[in-house]
Parts: structure tokens; sequence; C-alpha cells
């Protein structure tokens, strides 16, 4: 695999069972690179090994005044010279190359990981954790990959040095012999407490990026309760931890490295002492001493290479045992699905709470549980994060279905969704039947005024359409972003679309006009909306009131309000007092404000999460028109 070829066509199933078995995974997996990088590196340090050779071979002919040896020393001197420059050069090549499609690989696996999972990712594993292990780990697991074919390279190359000095003079070359396998383990010793420092230093930078990840993602929210400084004072304290943890793990290495230069001082030391001895006695000449001194002083170049793997392997096995946690987690349910590839058609039907949503309605779903409302939108679709009972979408259950085909048939928005960075064309360019343009998305969900908010914000888009939506939509307002999202999800124009909260950031007039919107948009299609605000809830065909994970009543809104009691003390936010009161015959409507619906609360509900307001599509901090009063007014004496 090159680096042009990139992205693989298919990344392969990761041995994830640990972090060393995910290394040694990937290894085998670019075996060919690997072979390719050892035959580049054994040329390049077999040339560079084989100069004091040469040069030793120059001198003692200079000694015996020999001329033909000396032209052969230059000649094998220059042929050394040009094997460690092409060594070199694609040694270089071949390992950058190795590092690279390492890297890919794993940042491919993660990605489709991610995609298979979607949002049960991050209810399993910390955002900040999947961001630090898809950008700072990519690049660990690379190094290592990477490094294992020069360090390979370098231990055949002394080997091979240590053998030839042996024979070539073997009172200097015992020494050698004797002395270089200390130098290369004299570190173990120590590699273990680096290694546990190194984990500790990736550890805490995970859990400060994490930190940092989160308080970005809710920057917005922090400032509107006043909680910017002590999350900022928690991420300084973080981040000195990692400061501490980084200078703990680098005087660890610094040992390390210490000792690496010293050992092959001393061993160089130790032969000059000896050779010197030697030559005196006359038992070695010149150019032998020179050969072994200069043998020993170039060894040192490889050994580095032992040092730099330990290295590699002690970062990337916190960085690998991190990315083989997140490639092991699987959905609770078989992606592949049992059944054929199919899209079918029918009612909507959830066995575990016993909703029914009849095919070509516009059902409303009230839950007073929020948390209870996104699982059941998410089993709506099939293949939900957590084990349980398939929902069946014209009586086919669709865990049985490929995730594809579910999501084909059943599309789900929950009531945080995401906007990619892009133009809004961008955006807009989702697999969709075609039925659905864009144009008519954009009306249904009341866009006009994002379209033109974009429009001013983007120079030289002189087409909406081309408009440049900033990372996640940040430069919009919440009210703004979650109407683009329910356009998106309008033009997909699936069997069945689910909607989790889609207006609860919008004021109650623009509110009112999306329901109004969709439902035409949506006419002889199943759309589940999930909500608790009368303006949605008046216009839906059919409305299921859940109650304890169970349907607890079926029927339209004013007849709810009239017959069932747990039902309007959620959509009106009736408090118990409030429900006693009713029944002790005070007049209900002429308390305070909290028992109003949705569409009617202040703008803390609207922009709850501390957005903006854009100013027309978005709350307008509690303000209600006139209409507005009146039509409470009037659902409050009918109830």
């Amino acid at each position: 695999m090159q680096i042009q070829d990139l992205p693989y066509p298919d990344p392969g199933v990761p041995d994830a069972r640990s972090g060393p078995r995910f290394l040694w995974w990937l290894f085998r997996n670019q075996l060919g690179g690997q072979l390719k990088a050892l035959a580049w590196g054994l040329l390049h340090f077999a040339s560079v090994s084989a100069l004091p050779f040469c040069v030793g071979l120059a001198i003692q002919a200079v000694v015996d005044r020999s001329g033909s040896r000396l032209a052969l020393a230059g000649g094998l001197m220059v042929l050394c010279c040009a094997g460690n420059a092409v060594g070199d050069t694609f040694l270089h090549r071949a390992a950058v190359t190795n590092w690279i499609t390492a890297a890919a690989r794993v940042q491919q696996m993660l990605a489709r990981k991610t995609a298979l999972l979607g949002s049960a990712l991050t209810r399993r594993v910390a955002a900040g954790e999947v961001v630090a292990v898809s950008t700072g780990d990519v690049e660990k697991i690379g190094w290592f990959v990477e490094a294992v074919s020069r360090f390979t390279a370098a231990a055949f190359t002394i080997v091979l040095v240590c053998v030839a000095l042996v024979v070539y003079q073997p009172a200097l070359g015992v020494v050698v012999i004797v002395g270089l396998p200390v130098l290369a383990l004299a570190v173990l010793p120590l590699l273990p407490r680096a290694t546990r420092r190194a984990d500790v230093q990736r550890d805490k930078a995970g859990r400060a990026t994490e930190l940092a990840s989160d308080t970005v993602a809710g920057l917005r929210v922090l400032r509107g309760i006043g909680g910017e400084e002590l999350f900022l004072d928690r991420y300084r304290g973080a981040s000195q931890e990692v400061r501490h943890a980084a200078v703990r793990s680098a005087r660890m290495w610094s040992l390390i490295s210490a000792i690496q230069v010293l050992l092959p001082g001393l061993l160089l030391i130790a032969v000059v002492w000896h050779g010197v001895h030697l030559a005196r006695e006359g038992r070695i000449g010149v150019g032998e001493l020179v050969t072994v001194y200069s043998s020993v002083m170039i060894l040192t170049y490889p050994l580095r290479h032992f040092e730099e793997i330990a290295m590699a392997y002690s970062f990337s096995k916190p960085s690998a045992k991190r990315a083989a946690r997140v490639l092991a987690l699987e959905r609770a349910t078989d992606t592949t699905g049992s059944r054929a590839a199919e899209i079918p058609t029918g009612d909507l039907y959830d066995p575990a709470t016993g909703l029914l949503a009849p095919a070509g309605r516009f059902t409303a779903v009230v839950c007073g549980d929020p948390d209870a409302a996104g699982r059941l939108a998410e089993r709506l679709g099939g293949h939900p994060s957590e084990k349980g009972t398939s929902a069946l979408l014209g009586g086919v259950p669709l865990d049985e279905l490929p995730l594809k085909s579910a999501r084909t048939a059943v599309l789900v928005q929950d009531k945080d969704p995401v906007l990619l960075s892009g133009t809004l064309r961008e955006l807009l360019d989702v697999p969709a039947s075609g039925a659905v343009g864009a144009e008519d998305a954009l009306t249904a969900a009341q866009c006009g005024d994002v379209l033109t908010a974009l429009s001013q914000g983007s120079l030289g888009a002189g087409d909406p359409m081309d408009a440049r939506i900033t990372e996640r939509g940040r430069s919009l307002s919440g009210g703004q972003r979650q109407r683009l999202a329910l356009a998106r999800s309008l033009i997909t124009d699936p069997e069945a679309l689910v909607l989790d909260e889609p207006t609860s950031a919008v004021d109650s007039h623009t509110e009112a006009r999306i329901a109004e919107g969709v439902r035409a948009l949506r006419a002889g299609r199943t759309t589940v909306v999930f909500t608790s605000s009368p303006l949605l809830l008046d216009r839906a065909d059919r409305i299921v009131f859940l109650h304890d994970g169970e349907v607890a009543a079926v029927g339209d809104h004013r007849e709810l309000l009239h017959t069932e009691p747990r039902y309007r003390a959620v959509v009106t936010r009736e408090t118990d007092e409030e429900s006693a009161a009713r029944h002790d015959g005070v007049p209900a409507g002429r308390g305070p404000a909290r028992s109003l619906p949705d569409d009617a609360r202040d703008g803390d509900r609207r922009e709850g999460r501390g957005e903006g307001h854009d100013g027309r599509g978005d709350a307008q901090d509690g303000a209600l028109s006139d209409d507005v009063l009146h039509r409470l007014e009037e659902i409050e004496e009918t109830a």
C-alpha cells in the first residue's frame, strides 16, 4: 500500500483484544511495507558499518605502502557511501510510508466504528477520549509500526558486525561482542518504570483532552450559568498534572539516554586501552586497531534504535490500548441482519411499550421522562445501542434488517442533531428518495431567516446554498441549527420519520408554522414526533401518551386534556398542588406561568443551552403574543 492509494478499500477487522495484540495485527497487515523498509535498512546500516573496515584497510595499505590495496579500499569506500545514501533515502521513504499508512488504517477503522455505533459511541466512551484516540494516539501507534523495521535492521547489523569483528580481530572482537549485549540490555531494568510513567502521562493527557473537549462543547452553557471560570480552573489543574507527569517521564527517558551515551563511551575506552597494549606488543596492526575502534564508534548509531523502539513501544502501548477499547465496541444487534435487504412499509410498532404509529399518519408521542423518550426514539429506528425487543415496521423486525436498510426505512433525528461544517448545499446533500426538494424542506422547516443570516455572514455567496456553515453550526443560534437539521431530515423522505423534540429551541409562532409545514410535507407518510408542545400536539392526527414505559392513553389533544390528568400534567407542567387545587374548585389558569405549556415558557427553555437568539425563529425571552395567550386561556377553560 502506497500513500497515493489511500484510503484503504477495506481496512480490515482489527484484533482489539488488547493493545499489544492490536499492534501486532497492524504489523502483520503491513508486512510487505515492513520487509521493504527492512531491506533498505539493512543496506543503510551495513554500508555505514562497513566504512570502518574500509578505513582500516586504507590505513594499513598506507603503512604497508601498497597502492593496489589503497585503491581497493577507496573503491570499497565509494561503494559504501553510495549504499549509505541510497539505503538511507529509501529507508526513510519506506518508514514514513509505513507510519502514514498505519495511522490512516487506524483512523479509517475509528471512523467506520464511529459511523457504525452512532450516538451509542459517546454513551459508552467519552467524546474527548475518541478525539484523543483519533488524533494523538494514531501518531504514537504509527510511530511504533514505523520504528519496528528500523530496529530490526539495526539489530541484524549489530550481530553481523560483531561476528565480522571476531573473525577480523579475535582479541578485540571478543571485547566488543561481550560489551555490546551489556549496552543493549543495560536499560531494560529502567524500561518498566519508564513505561509506567509514560502510561500515567498518557492517561492524564487523555483526561485533560476529554475535559477540554467537553468544556468547549458546553462553553455557552457554562457562560450562561456562570461556571466558565470553574471549568477553566479544572482544566488548568488537569493541564498542570499533565505537565508534572511529562516532566517525570522525561527524567526517566533522560536517564536512559544518558546510559546509552555513557556505556558506549566506556566500551570505547576499554577497546582503545586493550588495543593499544596489543599494538605495542605487535599482536595487531595500526589499521586493525583503527578498524575496531571505528566499528565500535559506528555501532553506537544502530544502538540508538534500541532506545527508540523502547520509547515507541512505551508510548504506543497505552495508545493502542485505548484504540483497541474503542474498536472493540459493538452494537447490541447484528448490523448485517438476518433478512435480505428490503424497505418494508406499514405501521410502526414498538412491542415493548405498545406504541403504534399508523402508516401515513402524523403521530405525536408524549412521555414525561425525556431519557425514556430518547431510548424509545432510538429503538424505533432499529438496531439500538441497548438490547431489547425490536420495533416492527409493517410487521418486519427492524433489528433483523441490515443496518443500512433499517436506516433507509426509518430515520430518527435526536434532540441534539449535529451540523457538519461546509456549505448549505453540502449539508443537504444526503441520501434521499428525491420526492422532496431542498426548497420545499427548507420552507417547511421555516428556514427563510436562516438563509438570510447565512448569506449575510458569507462573503461572495450569491446563492444561500453556497453559504458556509461553521463547525457544528456554532455561528448559528440553537433554533437556527435545529431548523436546518429538520430540513435535512425532511429531504431524506424516509418511509417513517421519527423526530425527538424538533422544535424545542424555537418560538411559538415559528413552532406553529413548522407544525403545519411538516404535516403538509409529510402527508401520506408515517411521522412520529416526540414532544410536549401543545402547538404540535394540537395538529397531530393521533397522540399516544406514555407513562411508566407503557401506553397509558391514545386520542387527540383536547380529548386527552379532558380525560387524562397525567397527560394534562405533563403538557401544561401542572404540579401536584395545582392538580389538587383544580379538584378543589380553584380556577385553573389564574396561577403563575409555571402551568403554561412548552411553547409559552420563557427563553430558558427555548435556549436552555445558552444559545443566542436569532430574533425571529427562536424564543423571545418569554414574551407571549396575544393569540398564544388567547389559545392558552381557551385550553385551560376547556380543561
